[in-house]
C-alpha cells in the first residue's frame, strides 16, 4: 500500500493536499471530534458547550469568556511541525506539491517551509481590531496585560482573523482552493474526517483518478478513493522520503 502510493506520488507533478485536524494531533494539537480526546468531547468547567462559545454571537455578547476558553483551548503555541508537515514542504520544495488546503489555524505548514497554504478557516497567528482594522500577532493578543485584548490605537476589542461558527469562509480563500483542487493531477485528503462543511464539500471539485485518502478511521468519501491508508498521517507522508 505504501509502495503504491509512493509510485503514484513519483509519476505526478501536480499534486494538491487537502487537510484536518489530524494533521496536527501527532503535533500535541487535539482535534474537535475525536471521541475521547477531542476539544468536543472533553469534560471541562465552562458553561457552554465549545461549539458554542466558538460561535461569531458568543464572541459578541460573551468576549471576555470567548477568549477565556480560546487561549486555552485554540492556542499551542509550543506545538512543532511534525513528520506529515515536513514531508509536504519538502514535496513542494520539489516542484511536485502545488498547494496545501487546510482546515487548520495553527501556521504550522508554513512552520515546516511550505509556501503555498490555504487557510479556509483563518490563522491563530493574523488578529484585527474590530473597530480600526490595526493587525496584531499572536504574542500582541496573548501577552495582553487584560484577558481582552484590545488595540493599542483605538482601544477596540481584537479579533482572531479565525472562522468562527455562524461565519461564511472568505469567498476569495474558496476560490483558490477550488481552483487548485479542481486542476490538481493527485489529491491527497489527510487527517480529516470529512464530516465538516463547506469545507468538505471541496473535495467533490476534484476531477482526476489520483484521490488518496490518508485517515486513522473511515471517511464518506473512502468509496471514491483509488487508495485508502488508514494509519498516522505522520507515518505515511513520512515514508515518501525513505529508502
Amino acid at each position: 500500500m505504501y509502495e503504491d502510493f509512493k509510485a503514484m506520488v513519483n509519476e505526478c507533478d501536480n499534486i494538491v493536499f487537502f487537510g484536518g485536524a489530524g494533521v496536527s494531533t501527532e503535533s500535541g494539537i487535539p482535534d474537535f471530534r475525536s471521541a475521547d480526546t477531542g476539544i468536543y468531547s472533553e469534560k471541562n468547567n465552562y458553561e457552554y458547550p465549545p461549539e458554542v462559545i466558538l460561535s461569531h454571537t458568543f464572541f459578541m455578547e460573551h468576549t471576555e469568556k470567548f477568549y477565556e476558553f480560546y487561549k486555552s483551548k485554540m492556542i499551542y503555541k509550543d506545538a512543532k511541525a511534525n513528520n506529515a508537515h515536513k514531508a509536504l514542504a519538502r514535496l513542494e520544495e520539489e516542484g511536485k506539491l502545488k498547494a496545501v488546503v487546510t482546515q487548520n489555524v495553527d501556521g504550522l505548514h508554513q512552520m515546516a517551509g511550505s509556501k503555498n497554504v490555504i487557510e479556509l478557516h483563518g490563522t491563530i497567528h493574523k488578529n484585527y481590531c474590530l473597530n480600526c482594522s490595526e493587525a496584531f500577532d499572536l504574542d500582541y493578543v496573548l501577552n495582553s496585560p487584560e484577558i481582552v485584548p484590545k488595540c493599542n490605537k483605538c482601544n477596540g476589542i481584537i479579533k482572531p482573523y479565525v472562522v468562527l461558527y455562524e461565519e461564511p469562509l472568505d469567498s476569495y480563500t474558496i476560490e483558490e482552493a477550488v481552483k487548485y483542487i479542481k486542476n490538481a493531477q493527485m489529491l491527497i485528503i489527510g487527517g480529516t474526517s470529512l464530516a465538516v462543511y463547506p469545507a468538505a464539500g471541496l473535495v467533490q471539485y476534484y476531477r482526476g483518478d489520483k484521490l488518496v485518502l490518508i485517515n486513522k478511521s473511515a471517511t464518506p468519501y473512502d468509496k471514491n478513493a483509488n487508495l485508502v491508508i488508514n494509519d498516522s498521517i505522520g507515518k505515511v507522508l513520512g515514508s515518501l522520503f525513505e529508502d
